[in-house]
Order: structure tokens, then C-alpha cells, then sequence
């Protein structure tokens, strides 16, 4: 009997390696994995809905429930989260030596509406008195001129955004103080070339994210996994089928990470970060589905909303394919 013939287009994660490699197959489908950036996963998904499947920003993907028809449903499986108080990056000679000297500040950031500078500009606003609307953003490419935002926006006046010149990157102002800060996914070229000029806001930012998550118990979830919704509604059971292959594939990096006779991965203290880890966040400190990741969802949403990105406050439920959020029991 045939087999759907499915692409995705994700990066090679270890937690999808064995959708990647073939060790793990959806029922009834026939995976075609493209292991592509996630920038280009994301233009290319967004602009021209080239694949099937495919990873996706959990911002962009929530501002696209607001377009009719909606493009996409997602399946709540979150290949990349990350704590993002190490993303924030500052000019040294800007005079910010804590958070709230970023107000009035011409504050960098690729896109608006990208996922990480979401959750910066709320835990900026809820936690040390950052207001969203109290600084300038300036969108452009962070190593390349030339970026734009992927899909067009619709902001509240007070939100002030600024596109950067032609011919200029992110990363290169940062160094050069034409912009005092910046909020990204990706560590810009100048933190290493430039070290004098460029900083961390947070330098001790693994003592300060842990501590973020005893007092939130959130974790960041910057991507999700969508499909395009004609596929979906002609093969309704794709949702489930995929959701469980990649939680599957997930289980074989959670017992990879903790082998203790050789090191899977080139980490000499590998075994101690595993147990550091399970003792501050659980054994599944890397959860997909809804019920465990709803105080974090919730929290980017209302962020989402805040922000004006969102037209009104989204629920979680309201994000994933409804086949995905209940499983049958024996």
C-alpha cells in the first residue's frame, strides 16, 4: 500500500536526527527531509509555501492565524527553544550597565516580528521595567543588507520602527554605536571581531536564565512545526501521525544525552549538564504537547498581543491541529 509522500524542511537538530537519517518514520507517510537554515526554511515557507512541513518561527506562524484563509496549522512539537537573556547585545560606550538604560535607546533587531525580540522586548517589559514602546527598533539584516520583514505588518502607532539604510547590517552599527543595542537570534559577528565594542547585556546570562526559570518555569519556545493547511485538511491524520514520530525522535536524544560509556557529544562534562539540568527543570525538560508548555505559550501570546502583533490575545488551543491535544488510552 502507498505511503504519502510528505516534505519537511528542518534543521538537523539532534531531537530530529532520526526523522533526518530514517530510524524513525510517521505512520503512513514517506518523509522527505530538506535539512535547510531556519532563515531559508522560513522566507521560503512564508513567501511561497514550498513544503509540506515545516519548521516555523512561533511568532510568524501566529501572525499568519490572521490572515484568511489561514496558510497553516501547527502541531505542538518545539525543535528550538531558548533562553534569550543572552541574546540581548549592547554598544559598550552606550551607557547602559542595566536593563532599564535601554530606554530611549535605538535598540537593533532583524525583525519585528521575529520570535526571539518577542520574547526579549516581554521579559524586558515584565521583569525589569522595559516598556515596549520606550525605545526605537531598527530593522535590516544583521550580516547582510537588505532584510526585510517576511510578512507585512499592521502596528500601533506607539511602536517606532526604523529600517536601517540600504547598505548597512545590524552588526556592523552595533560596533560602530550607530544603534546602542540589539535583540537577535543569532550571536552578531562583531561580539567576536570587535569584542572592546560589543557585550552581553546579561554576562553572566546562565546564572540569570536559570533563575528566570525557578521564578517563571518558562522555558522559550522560539520555533514550531506547520503544515500547510490544504494538506492537512485532506489528510487529517497527518497531524497525529507527525506529532508522534517526532516526539519519538526526541526520545532517542533524551537516551543519546545521557549514555555514560562513550559521549555521543562533544561535551566533556555532558553527563553533569544532563543531571544539572534534570534537577532544575525535570526529566523531560525539553516538553512537546499543550498542557505542559501552557504557562509558556500563554506568556508568548499575551507578549504577541502586547506587542501588536496579534490583533487580539490568542489561546493555546487555538494554534494546534485538534487531533494533536487528546490521545486514545487502553
Amino acid at each position: 500500500m502507498s505511503r504519502l509522500r510528505l516534505t519537511l524542511a528542518c534543521w538537523n537538530y539532534d531531537r530530529t536526527r532520526a526523522l533526518m537519517d530514517g530510524t524513525v518514520q510517521p505512520d503512513g507517510i514517506d518523509l522527505n527531509y530538506l535539512n535547510l537554515p531556519v532563515e531559508e526554511t522560513f522566507f521560503r515557507m512564508i513567501r511561497n509555501r514550498e513544503f509540506d512541513v515545516a519548521e516555523m518561527s512561533l511568532s510568524s506562524y501566529s501572525v499568519s492565524l490572521f490572515r484568511d484563509p489561514q496558510p497553516f496549522i501547527a502541531i505542538p512539537v518545539f525543535p528550538s527553544r531558548m533562553f534569550r537573556h543572552s541574546s540581548i547585545y549592547i554598544n559598550a560606550h552606550a551607557g547602559i550597565d542595566e536593563p532599564k538604560d535601554l530606554i530611549g535607546k535605538r535598540i537593533g533587531t532583524p525583525e519585528y516580528q521575529m520570535t526571539a525580540p518577542v520574547w526579549i522586548r516581554g521579559l524586558l517589559s515584565d521583569h525589569y521595567g522595559v516598556p515596549v514602546d520606550s525605545v526605537t527598533y531598527c530593522t535590516g539584516g544583521e550580516e547582510e543588507p537588505g532584510r526585510d520583514e517576511k510578512q507585512k505588518l499592521d502596528l500601533p502607532p506607539g511602536i517606532r520602527i526604523q529600517p536601517i539604510g540600504d547598505m548597512q547590517t545590524l552588526s556592523a552599527m552595533l560596533a560602530a554605536g550607530e544603534i546602542d543595542a540589539l535583540h537577535t537570534a543569532r550571536m552578531p559577528s562583531t561580539f567576536q571581531t570587535a569584542p572592546e565594542r560589543v557585550r552581553r547585556l546579561f554576562p553572566d546570562f546562565v546564572g540569570v536564565e536559570q533563575q528566570y526559570f525557578r521564578d517563571t518555569g518558562i522555558f522559550p519556545i522560539m520555533h514550531t512545526v506547520v503544515i500547510r493547511r490544504e494538506v492537512y485538511e485532506q489528510n487529517r491524520w497527518v497531524a497525529q501521525s507527525l506529532y508522534k514520530a517526532f516526539v519519538e525522535a526526541q526520545r532517542h536524544t533524551y537516551d543519546d544525552l545521557y549514555v555514560t560509556a562513550a559521549l555521543k557529544a562533544m561535551l566533556p562534562w555532558l553527563t553533569a549538564q544532563v543531571e544539572d539540568t534534570r534537577a532544575l527543570m525535570g526529566d523531560d525538560y525539553w516538553p512537546y504537547g499543550i498542557e505542559r508548555n501552557r504557562r509558556t505559550l500563554q506568556t508568548f501570546l499575551r507578549y504577541h498581543h502586547e506587542q501588536g502583533l496579534s490583533k487580539r490575545p490568542l489561546k493555546a488551543e487555538e494554534l494546534f491541529a485538534p487531533e494533536t491535544m487528546e490521545a486514545f488510552k487502553i
